[in-house]
C-alpha cells in the first residue's frame, strides 16, 4: 500500500442542512472556520449545506422548487413587471390613437363647416 496518499486533516465533520436543519456527523476533509456542538458535548467544524438526503425531492418523494437564492421570486417578479409595462404601453397607445382620431373629426367636422 503506497504511504502519503491519503490527507492528514481527515477529521469528523458535522454537516447542516439549511432547508430543513438536518444535521448529520461524518468524517470529512473540508475546510470550515465554524464549529457546533454535537450530542455527545463535542464540538466539531461545521459545514452548512443546501440540500441533503433529508431535502432532497428525490429522497423525500416530495415535489417542490428548492430555490435558496430566490430566482423563481426574482423571475415572478420580473415577469410581473414586464406585463404591466406592457399593459401601460398598450393603454398610452389606445390613448393616443383615440386623441388622434378626436383630433381627425374635430379638423373634418371644421373642414366641413368651412364649406358649407
Amino acid at each position: 500500500m503506497k504511504k502519503d496518499i491519503h490527507p492528514k486533516n481527515y477529521r469528523a465533520v458535522v454537516f447542516e442542512d439549511l432547508n430543513n436543519g438536518f444535521r448529520f456527523l461524518t468524517r470529512s476533509t473540508v475546510a470550515t472556520d465554524e464549529t457546533t456542538k454535537w450530542d455527545d458535548g463535542k464540538e466539531y467544524p461545521l459545514v452548512k449545506v443546501h440540500i441533503t438526503s433529508a431535502s432532497h425531492p428525490f429522497f423525500t418523494g416530495e415535489e417542490r422548487i428548492v430555490d435558496i437564492e430566490g430566482r423563481v421570486d426574482k423571475f415572478k417578479a420580473r415577469a410581473e413587471a414586464a406585463a404591466k409595462a406592457r399593459e401601460q404601453r398598450m393603454n398610452a397607445a389606445k390613448k393616443l390613437a383615440t386623441r388622434k382620431a378626436a383630433k381627425a373629426e374635430k379638423a373634418e367636422a371644421k373642414k366641413n363647416t368651412a364649406q358649407a
